[in-house]
């Protein structure tokens, strides 16, 4: 069985501890994804040491107001081999720890980057319970970088249904973690329903976010096989099916083939 964890970060493990705890009996694929410039140098130099690895640089919202505006020494991943998206980018106004025009500003950029760098761009979206401010100012942006031929997932994804709807229609891929596995995640469950199987990719966002029964541990991608059992169950296919439809999909949307 292969699986792709679409989107994990890397943090400060190295590469012998890595891919020692993964099972022995499935192939994995990896993204390694960063939140400022110094952990996208990071993660291009695990990349490097792997070969079913790659990684995307980019700015998270929570580290728009530290960037300052000052994105020049992102220009020296530009035609890496290993780099196949843009991210992590988007808004967050459930924590705001930017301010959102500083957000917004962040976010309109990097979409810039991807589309003259003809890159996906992985995509972080959190607002307020019930408040749907950044969704709806992300999509604004969205819009007209998908019409310019722009390609984007929207990873670890927790809004309506109706969400789903808008962001498919734009040609987007949703990334599901192992939060759909969380006792109170019934919104998830719910939304997931409407997410077409060629359209769902599968990520850990490790370290964070362990599925259950590991919830409350440091997440890994070793875990992905869980995610994977549980959303096929989900939607009511053998996990080999899951599995095989979703590394498809993440190869596809990181133009991996």
């Amino acid at each position: 069985m292969e699986l792709f964890d679409t989107h994990f970060h890397i943090d400060d493990i190295n590469i012998k501890d890595f891919t020692s705890e993964l099972p022995n009996d499935i192939k994995f694929l990896f993204m390694a994804v960063s939140g400022d410039l110094s952990s996208a140098v990071k993660v291009r130099n695990f990349a490097e040491e792997l070969n079913n690895c790659w990684f995307a640089c980019g700015v998270h919202p929570h580290e728009a107001d530290a960037a300052n505006g000052d994105f020049s020494g992102f220009a020296e991943f530009k035609g890496h081999s290993k780099l196949k998206a843009v991210g992590e980018i988007g808004l967050d106004y459930f924590y705001d720890l930017s301010d959102r025009k500083s957000q917004l500003k962040t976010f309109d950029y990097f979409l810039n980057l991807a589309l003259e760098w003809q890159l996906p761009a992985i995509i972080h979206l959190r607002d307020k319970n019930e408040c749907f401010s950044a969704y709806e100012d992300a999509l604004n942006l969205l819009t007209p970088f998908a019409s310019n031929g722009g390609r984007f997932v929207i990873h670890c994804f927790s809004a309506t249904p109706e969400w789903v709807e808008k962001f498919l229609a734009l040609g987007g891929f949703l990334g599901m973690t192992g939060m759909v596995t969380f006792k109170q995640a019934d919104n998830i469950r719910e939304s997931l329903k409407y997410i077409p199987l060629d359209r769902l990719v599968i990520e850990t966002d490790s370290p964070y976010l362990a599925p259950v029964p590991f919830r409350g541990k440091t997440n890994h991608p070793k875990y992905l096989p869980v995610i994977a059992d549980f959303i096929a169950k989900e939607k009511s296919v053998p996990v080999e099916e899951l599995s095989a439809i979703t590394t498809a999909n993440g190869k596809k949307l990181y133009q991996l083939d």
